[in-house]
């Protein structure tokens, strides 16, 4: 019997009982549908998840909260550049930057005729600009600073943020006054956008450092400052992509000791503590106090921090927080799965149930076929592919229903509004572990259906076919065939 003789023999089988077959069919059908869209319900929910923690932060990015002051007690190494080309050198890490604040700085910039417009460099950071292009900062205008940038003397390259403009303040005007200062998003009464005073791109930016020495003197140093792009704002990474200043780690530890040298105070330059014992510990004891470490992976953060942690530094990352995310929709998957694996199974005996029932109205036929000297294992392999044929034709039904709810589901906002209706269906998706769900602008999909999973559905519903119908077809092998003959 060849193999096309014998597709063609189980598929009439199959056409002479179609009631039978038909309602064997449906129960895979709800089986597979069920799955299906359970676990697309599911998968909907993890983006949801993935979406909403990329909005807090990137989530291959990793914190070294350097606080705890160890290094001074050899609890743990200091956080120098010793040590960020170690992490930088581990593998799966693809960049490593540190954010060097100086609080003890006091900074103003100006710009304008006579410094009339000035604002406060309380948002200023040292950053490694070969990382920020790796942890993927974006810029409106411009471009990166390189290492080797060099402007001249007391000349400064500078990223802005893409609304620093607008902290400058009118230094004219009295603090009272609603024109001493401009705001981002500020409009005039023709609802013009109001442009700041000053024109970072082009006026002469100056910073000033000014201190008053212990004999009441006040000391200044200006330097310049040249604004080489401009962020693109993105407060998930980092504030100074708004109205804050990012330069090199390199120029601001420069500034840092232009300020010792005029306030002639040779503890400031980064942040400090008093011990216990009454010591001072600096930053540059302990080394940075934050720092950021870029993965390849959302899979390998994990392994790089556990690294990072076995050295003793505390840190934080999204990656806690997702697992729990996806353990909470993995048990809703669990539960509800479970439910529609019930009614596969139920359909797998309906299987088992209509395979007996053929094999017992099939009897002479199959002492027919043994006499007529058929093999055993194509008397088996017939039952094996009708019972395989329901499987795969309830599940490809199955599949098909299931991107039609699929569809329902991801236009139910549309199809109530036809109706003159509304509906909300948060409920379902946080009910699914979904952290939050929106739909309209900014809302994702409440159900999605990878093609891994229609393969999925169409080979699990075929392999319930076959193992349901494995039982009959080996008792159909062991009927007698004279036995069979004399059936009636």
């Amino acid at each position: 019997m060849k193999i096309s003789d014998l597709l063609r023999l189980s598929t009439d089988n199959l056409r002479r009982r179609k009631g039978r077959t038909a309602l064997t069919v449906i129960g895979v059908v709800v089986g597979t549908f069920s799955i299906i869209v359970m676990i697309s319900l599911g998968i909907a929910s993890n983006a949801q998840n993935e979406a909403m923690l990329q909005s807090w932060g990137d989530l291959t990015q990793i914190t070294i909260n350097n606080y705890q002051w160890g290094a001074s007690t050899g609890e743990v190494p200091t956080l120098d550049d010793a040590m960020l080309e170690q992490l930088r050198n581990y593998q799966h890490v693809v960049a490593v930057t540190p954010m060097y604040q100086d609080g003890s700085l006091n900074a103003q910039i100006y710009a304008g005729k006579n410094d009339r417009y000035e604002a406060y460099a309380w948002n200023m950071f040292g950053v490694d600009m070969d990382a920020l292009q790796a942890m993927d900062y974006q810029l409106v205008s411009g471009s990166f600073i390189t290492s080797d940038t060099n402007l001249g003397k007391k000349k400064i390259p500078v990223l802005v943020g893409e609304h620093f403009a607008y902290e400058f303040q009118d230094t004219r005007k009295s603090y009272n006054s609603g024109k001493r200062q401009r705001y981002w998003g500020e409009t005039d009464s023709l609802g013009n956008p109001v442009e700041p005073f000053v024109d970072i791109q082009h006026d002469k930016l100056t910073l000033r450092l000014s201190a008053v020495d212990s004999n009441g003197n006040e000391k200044t140093e200006d330097y310049q400052l040249v604004v080489v792009g401009v962020f693109q704002q993105d407060d998930a990474k980092q504030y100074f992509t708004n109205a804050g200043i990012a330069m090199r780690v390199t120029d601001l530890q420069m500034l840092s000791k232009a300020y010792q040298k005029i306030s002639g105070n040779k503890q400031s330059g980064g942040s400090y503590m008093i011990t216990e014992n009454g010591q001072q510990l600096k930053q540059q004891d302990n080394g940075y106090e934050t720092v950021y470490v870029k993965v390849d992976d959302v899979d390998n953060v994990e392994s790089v921090e556990q690294q990072i942690k076995d050295l003793g530094y505390e840190t934080y990352s999204m990656t806690q927080i997702r697992e729990e995310m996806q353990a909470s929709v993995a048990k809703s998957q669990m539960i509800l799965g479970g439910t529609a694996a019930v009614a596969l199974l139920v359909a797998a005996l309906n299987i088992a149930n209509t395979m007996m029932m053929s094999i017992y109205e099939r009897t002479k036929e199959i002492g027919v076929m043994k006499v007529l000297g058929c093999e055993v294992r194509k008397i088996r392999n017939m039952f094996l592919v009708e019972a395989g044929a329901i499987g795969l034709l309830g599940g490809i039904i199955g599949v098909s229903l299931s991107y039609l709810a699929s569809w329902v589901l991801n236009n139910l906002t549309m199809i109530a509004a036809l109706f003159g209706g509304s509906i909300d269906v948060s409920g379902v998706m946080n009910s699914f572990g979904g952290a939050y769900y929106s739909m309209g602008e900014g809302g994702g999909a409440i159900s999605i259906i990878p093609i891994w999973l229609v393969l999925l559905g169409l080979g699990f519903s075929t392999l319930v076919g076959v193992l349901s119908g494995l039982w009959p077809a080996i008792r159909a092998t062991k009927i007698s065939a004279l036995e069979a003959i004399r059936h009636e």
